[in-house]
């Protein structure tokens, strides 16, 4: 059964402004419901939703607008079958038709919802696809930064939506793991400090101090910048020593990064730069067959039309330095290779900062060039803009360094359990741990995905830990409440009804906010926006509330009005974790 709204009018009324258009002898037709103008009204006063298609048919028609909304109107009511799904419909002068669903069809519909196998009308897309999503991106040797926040969250929250659509999702973690950062850091560590490798003390802030104090050799002294450059050489051709102490760093860096994934619940499949290293020259070579290098500054480079500098000249994609060697180009072309053609990808997804847009549209183009691309392949770069600090700058510490990950999330976690302490003090220490590690990393997350993606955004603990407005604590504490209304009720959640009826406004306004998450994932799959899915969910948080304060639900009228309510109740705790879980979020029983 069809359990989308939306879908449903925009169906009907294409079929009618078909019939309109054959009435008037108009050639034109509308193909697909798609192409129909219908959206949710803005306000209440406005129905259920409108449909402004009358607008641009004014020309067609040679006539206003409102009439034709008319016209639309009266050939529906000419249809028996739609008399049972309109309450009213009223057509404005500006050519607007304003739309109320009887209540009757709003039951019908829900109460198919709450027999049917599916979760709340999301049914398994029929041609699944099997896509990869390349997303968080650290360096071996350097800590995760609040940088690497964005693309971690943003890119989880899209894998689990993708997965919940039915389709098979592969997480890729594409480690910087290779280049000369390497033989800077291998050549500082056999100088100064050569038993590193027997160290049990050493962790990833050792390598970023060691890191640095290499990268200030490497700039000044020539000596050390020969030996790093021989040691890259060596690791590069395989030699025992070097692979060994390679494999130590990025160990020790990855023990790093896996106690943030698992704070933050992520699991992804690590797939370095190293991994990509033999089909280096490869790519070379199928760029070379095809005629598609240049020679750049003795670079053999892919210029993409349209796609230049500030300066107005063509910008290039360096496949091969002038000194032979591969630059992070052709290691994202090797990447992008793999995926297309040899792990058959159909749709490849890369979640980074909007800066690299150009780069992304770079190697999409030579990627196309090349021929690796088929015509159904989608390639998509995700890009988000800043986290600034309540100056509104770059978030910065107070000495002016970049925010460390961790230290972010404990921080929060920290401010949580203050919170959790002055409001529950009764509560034992594990259960209020969990809490605030909940509610902590919860505000993390939704803060971040309930923006803009694409806009700067000011992180600000504070507000993204108040109980009011939305923030993550507010959206958990509904869930908790629900629970606890369930637990009051004493009722055995299998043995509410699986049909319910209703009586109120309020009543009815959580019924079509609950219809209305099929027709929201229509738009997480078209524009992979979290916002909007936040947006949902705090809307459905504030419906549910002014539900249940003017609504009775324990000491309601009869048994069966009770049981229809708690039903809905509990309907509503299900979607809010579900949505929340899309978000990356976890919820808490208590709180």
């Amino acid at each position: 059964m069809m359990f989308s709204l939306q879908k449903k009018l925009k169906l009907i009324f294409k079929d009618t402004i078909n019939e309109v258009l054959s009435r008037n002898k108009i050639e034109k037709k509308f193909s697909s419901p798609d192409l129909i103008e219908l959206t949710v009204a803005t306000k209440a006063i406005f129905g259920d939703y409108q449909c402004n298609q009358a607008m641009s048919l004014a020309k067609l028609f040679r006539k206003k607008p409102g009439l034709i909304a008319e016209d639309i109107i009266s050939v529906l009511r000419e249809n028996p079958k739609d008399d049972s799904i309109f309450e009213d419909l009223n057509a404005t002068p500006q050519g607007f038709i304003n739309i109320k669903l009887k209540n009757s069809y709003l039951v019908k519909t829900y109460n198919n919802l709450l027999k049917d196998s599916t979760e709340f009308g999301i049914e398994p897309e029929k041609e699944k696809k099997f896509v990869i999503i390349d997303y968080s991106s650290p360096n071996i040797a350097k800590e995760m930064h609040v940088g690497h926040l964005r693309s971690t969250i943003i890119g989880e929250s899209i894998a689990r939506i993708l997965e919940y659509k039915g389709h098979e999702v592969e997480r890729v973690n594409h480690v910087g793991d290779w280049g000369t950062q390497f033989g800077m850091l291998i050549r500082y560590l056999k100088e100064k400090f050569p038993d590193f490798q027997k160290s049990d003390s050493l962790n990833i802030s050792d390598l970023v101090y060691f890191y640095q104090k290499a990268k200030k050799l490497f700039d000044k002294n020539n000596k050390f910048k020969d030996d790093a450059r021989q040691e890259v050489i060596n690791l590069q051709s395989g030699r025992e020593d070097n692979i060994k102490a390679w494999k130590y760093l990025c160990e020790l860096s990855r023990q790093s990064f896996n106690e943030i994934y698992k704070l933050l619940d992520v699991h992804l499949i690590e797939r370095g730069e190293s991994f990509y290293n033999h089909y280096l020259s490869q790519i070379v070579d199928e760029f070379n067959k095809k005629s598609l290098l240049k020679i750049s500054d003795g670079a053999k480079c892919v210029f993409i039309d349209g796609i230049t500098n500030r300066d107005g000249d063509l910008l290039p994609l360096i496949v091969q330095k002038r000194d032979g060697g591969y630059s992070y180009d052709t290691t994202d072309l090797a990447a992008l290779r793999y995926r297309l053609l040899e792990q058959n990808a159909d749709w490849v997804i890369y979640v980074t900062d909007k800066g690299q847009s150009t780069h992304f549209k770079q190697l999409f183009s030579a990627a196309r060039l090349v021929g690796w691309v088929k015509e159904d392949h989608i390639l998509k770069h995700i890009g988000f803009g800043l986290i600034l600090g309540t100056d509104k700058k770059k978030l910065k510490t107070r000495s002016g360094e970049t925010v460390k990950l961790k230290e972010l999330i404990n921080e929060a976690i920290i401010r949580a359990q203050a919170i959790v302490e002055e409001k529950n003090p009764d509560f034992d220490k594990d259960l209020k741990e969990k809490i605030a590690k909940t509610i902590g990393i919860g505000a993390v997350k939704y803060v971040d995905l309930s923006q803009n993606r694409v806009s700067d955004y000011v992180f600000n603990f504070d507000k993204m830990l108040q109980l009011q407005g939305n923030t993550a604590p507010y959206l958990i504490y509904v869930y908790v409440r629900i629970q606890s209304i369930l637990r009051k009720s004493n009722i055995e959640v299998d043995t509410l009804p699986s049909e319910i009826t209703f009586q109120t406004e309020t009543e009815r306004n959580l019924i079509i906010h609950i219809l209305k998450f099929v027709d929201l994932f229509d738009i997480l799959l078209r524009d992979f926006t979290t916002q909007h899915l936040a947006d949902y969910l705090f809307e459905l948080c504030q419906i549910f509330n002014r539900f249940y304060k003017q609504c009775r639900v324990l000491n309601a009228e009869t048994d069966e009005l009770k049981n229809s309510r708690l039903q809905l109740i509990f309907t509503s705790g299900q979607l809010l974790k579900k949505g929340l879980y899309l978000l990356g979020l976890d919820v808490v029983e208590y709180m």
